[in-house]
C-alpha cells in the first residue's frame, strides 16, 4: 500500500475554509472555533509546508500562487470526502427507534429541530410517541424516552440531561402597562399537570399578597401558554420551550425572576444498549442540540450578586 504523506488535516481544513471565505473570522464561524485557532492552524500549516499560503493585509486575505494550488486540491479532496460520507449514510440500513417524549417537549423543542436530525442521520427512522402522562413514558416501553428527571442515578438506565426546567412568568405584551406589570387583578393561569407551580414561584420570587390558588386551570402548560398569549392572564412557562414565543413577541416576561429547578428533560434508555449504533446516533445528536441549554452562569452567581437575586434553585416536584 502506498503511504500518503499528508499535512495536518486540522490545518488543511482551517486553510480551506479561510481560503474559501477569504476571511479568518467567517472560517472560524463555519468551523465553530475562534479566529485565533484558525490563524494558528494556518500558520502551523505554512511552517510545515515551508511556503506562504496567504498574503495578509488590512483589507483581508489573498492567496499566493502556492495557496491557489493547495486550495484547489484541498477543496476537491474535502468535497469528495463529504460526498462519500453522505453516500455512506444513505446506503446504510435504516435503523428504527421507538421514542417516547412529553408532548410539550416534542412540539416546542424536538419537532423544530427534526429536519436537522433527518439531514444528519438519514439512516434513523424514529417512531415518536408523545404523552403528557409521566406514567406512560416508561423507558421499558420504548427504545428511549425523554422524561423529566433529576440527577439521581437510575439503576440499569443510561441518562443524558438535555434541557433544564426553569420557570418564568409570561403574558401578552398588552398586559404590561406604562408603569410595568401589576400583579393584583391579573388572573393566574394554571396547569393541572403542575398545580403547585404558582405557589412555589411566588414564594421564591418574594412576591406577597397574590393568591396563588385563584385563576383558571388548563389541561396542560401549552394551553395555559396559549391563553396567556391571548391576554387572558399570566402563565408560568418552561423558559427553554418558549424562546420562539418570546423572540417574536407573542408573549413577554413581566418579571425577571427565573425559578431554577433541580430537574430537566432527560433522555433515558436501557444501559445495556449503550453501544447500540442507532441509540448512540440519537444520543449524540440530542447532546449537540442541547449543548446551549444548560443553566446560564447567572444560576451559579454568588449569593447577593445582581444576577443571583433574580434566580433561585428549588426542587421541582
Amino acid at each position: 500500500m502506498t503511504y500518503r504523506r499528508l499535512a495536518s488535516l486540522v490545518g488543511l481544513r482551517s486553510f480551506e475554509a479561510a481560503a474559501r471565505h477569504r476571511s479568518v473570522t467567517r472560517a472560524a464561524g463555519e468551523l465553530a472555533v475562534t479566529p485565533g485557532a484558525v490563524s494558528r492552524a494556518v500558520r502551523a500549516l505554512e511552517e510545515e509546508l515551508g511556503v506562504a499560503l496567504f498574503t495578509r493585509s488590512p483589507t483581508g486575505l489573498a492567496l499566493t500562487p502556492a495557496g491557489e494550488s493547495l486550495f484547489a486540491a484541498t477543496r476537491d479532496g474535502l468535497d469528495r470526502i463529504a460526498a462519500g460520507i453522505v453516500a455512506m449514510r444513505h446506503a446504510a440500513p435504516m435503523r428504527r427507534l421507538r421514542v417516547g417524549a412529553y408532548t410539550l417537549f416534542a412540539s416546542r423543542w424536538l419537532i423544530p429541530r427534526w429536519n436537522r436530525l433527518r439531514e444528519q442521520h438519514p439512516e434513523l427512522e424514529i417512531e415518536l410517541q408523545t404523552s403528557a402522562d409521566p406514567l406512560e413514558l416508561v423507558p421499558g416501553a420504548f427504545d428511549a424516552v425523554v422524561a423529566v428527571a433529576d440527577s439521581r442515578p437510575r439503576p440499569g438506565l443510561s441518562m443524558l440531561p438535555l434541557v433544564p426546567i426553569e420557570m418564568i412568568p409570561v403574558c401578552a405584551p398588552r398586559l404590561i402597562g406604562p408603569g410595568g406589570f401589576a400583579w393584583h387583578g391579573q388572573p393566574l393561569l394554571h396547569s393541572r399537570q403542575r398545580p403547585d407551580d404558582w405557589a412555589r414561584w411566588l414564594t421564591a420570587a418574594g412576591i406577597s399578597g397574590v393568591d396563588a390558588s385563584t385563576g383558571p386551570r388548563f389541561e396542560s402548560i401549552a394551553l395555559a401558554l396559549d391563553a396567556a398569549a391571548e391576554g387572558l392572564g399570566v402563565a408560568l412557562a418552561i423558559r427553554a420551550l418558549v424562546g420562539q414565543d418570546l423572540a417574536v413577541g407573542r408573549v413577554v416576561a413581566p418579571h425577571p425572576f427565573i425559578r431554577v429547578t433541580t430537574r430537566c428533560f432527560t433522555l433515558l434508555h436501557d444501559a445495556e444498549r449503550e453501544g447500540d449504533p442507532a441509540l448512540a446516533a440519537l444520543r449524540g445528536w440530542l447532546a449537540a442540540e442541547a449543548a446551549g441549554f444548560s443553566p446560564s452562569a447567572e444560576a451559579a452567581a454568588p449569593p447577593g450578586s445582581p444576577t443571583r437575586t433574580r434566580r433561585a434553585t428549588a426542587r421541582c416536584r
